[in-house]
């Protein structure tokens, strides 16, 4: 009697590909955004006929990376809001939350216009931006930020410069950890300078004072 092919090594062996091509792609393409699918995969080290059967073709490998970052986002959302904190610091903690997932995908941001299309990048922001808009109404009525604009029209055009500062990461011409884009949002946003740099110096203290999540094995 003929034994059962196993079927768990090889889904296992499947997802590990998978994983495998994403991570590379995010690599590649945030450095050659015309990269073909076949250097690719001789870059994630599987023959061609693996990386088309996971991604038929770009367009599917970029929506996968698309969902992958919106989770990513969606997840950083979700542990970096602090409604207990004061608007300023609360909004220096969400970004220094957001900034490491802005900076691991900020490849798409080369890519948003010409493949994936401005309104699917936004709906992979919106989260964030919503939580933005929610920090800068409840620092308007703390007396933090100004009411120089429209919450929604400033957690714009924050969202813009996070963006634009996440391409001069990606072009070399600006080196930061989240830090020096927690200032300038908050001077943005209407914070003076000196009481922007605090708030970020307290945020950035109370992360490193956070224990260290479990790592799975």
């Amino acid at each position: 009697m003929t034994k059962p092919v196993a079927r768990v090594p090889q889904r296992r062996n499947a997802r590990s590909n998978r994983a495998r091509i994403l991570a590379t792609a995010r690599h590649e393409l945030g450095r050659n955004p015309d990269i073909t699918l076949e250097e690719l995969a001789r870059a994630a080290g599987v023959v061609r006929r693996t990386l088309f059967g996971h991604f038929p073709g770009r367009a599917a490998l970029l929506e996968a990376l698309a969902e992958e970052a919106s989770e990513a986002l969606r997840d950083a959302v979700a542990v970096g809001v602090r409604p207990a904190e004061p608007a300023d610091r609360a909004l220096a903690y969400f970004t220094l939350s957001m900034w490491p997932v802005g900076d691991r995908y900020r490849m798409l941001l080369a890519l948003a216009q010409r493949d994936l299309g401005a309104e699917r990048v936004a709906e992979v922001l919106k989260p964030a931006r919503d939580e933005v808009t929610a920090i800068l109404e409840r620092g308007r009525a703390e007396g933090a930020f100004p009411a120089h604009l429209p919450s929604a029209v400033l957690s714009a055009g924050l969202e813009a410069m996070t963006v634009a500062l996440l391409e001069q990461v990606n072009t070399g011409a600006l080196e930061d950890d989240g830090t020096r884009a927690a200032v300038a949002l908050l001077i943005a946003a209407g914070v003076p300078e000196r009481r922007a740099r605090a708030a970020v110096a307290e945020a950035v203290a109370m992360i490193a004072a956070e224990p260290a999540p479990d790592v799975e094995e």
